[in-house]
């Protein structure tokens, strides 16, 4: 028997030490902002379904935009067994994706193209009041970010909402001011 005191030790399977969760990836080069500072968009709500042994199981699936107006923007997807805890998960989630976008005043700098699976997006600057032309989940996520004077184009065949936030998002990621 060991009849030292026990000092800080690692808890069993824990190679770090103390009683901090597991890290979940890398973290964000920005902070997570206040949650009262971050407007939400809903994109997506649908009901999933799993089939098991004894027949199906729904579940929720929601898919989030936040954003700040000012540059920051970030799109969350998760599942909940019902439909506030789904969109809970994906705000969440939304935070920890939240990156800063470079604007010129109310536009982007230059014309940018991006493919996210079979998405492909071109978004192109605008003069200062000409608005936001785009639509579907490209015009969210440009609102979200705080972009007025754009306009966007969905060059892929796909309709998925998810798909094309997620390659608008890609386009935004490639802005070099």
């Amino acid at each position: 028997m060991n009849n030292q005191p026990q000092q800080n030790r690692p808890q069993q399977g824990d190679r770090r030490g103390g009683n901090r969760p597991p890290s979940r990836g890398p973290r964000s080069n920005v902070s997570l902002a206040p949650k009262r500072e971050l407007k939400e968009k809903t994109l997506d709500l649908r009901r999933v379904t799993r089939v098991v042994k004894g027949g199906k199981r729904f579940s929720f699936r929601c898919t989030l935009i936040v954003g700040n107006e000012k540059g920051l923007v970030g799109v969350g997807v998760a599942k909940g067994i019902d439909v506030a805890q789904a969109i809970d998960k994906a705000r969440h989630d939304a935070m920890k994706q939240t990156f800063s976008v470079k604007l010129k005043e109310t536009t982007i700098a230059h014309e940018v193209e991006a493919k996210f699976s079979a998405a492909r997006v071109l978004i192109k600057p605008g003069k200062k009041g000409s608005g936001l032309k785009a639509g579907g989940a490209v015009r969210s996520v440009l609102l979200m970010t705080g972009i007025q004077d754009a306009s966007a184009k969905c060059l892929g065949r796909t309709k998925n909402k998810l798909t094309n936030a997620l390659a608008t998002l890609e386009a935004l990621k490639k802005l070099t001011a």
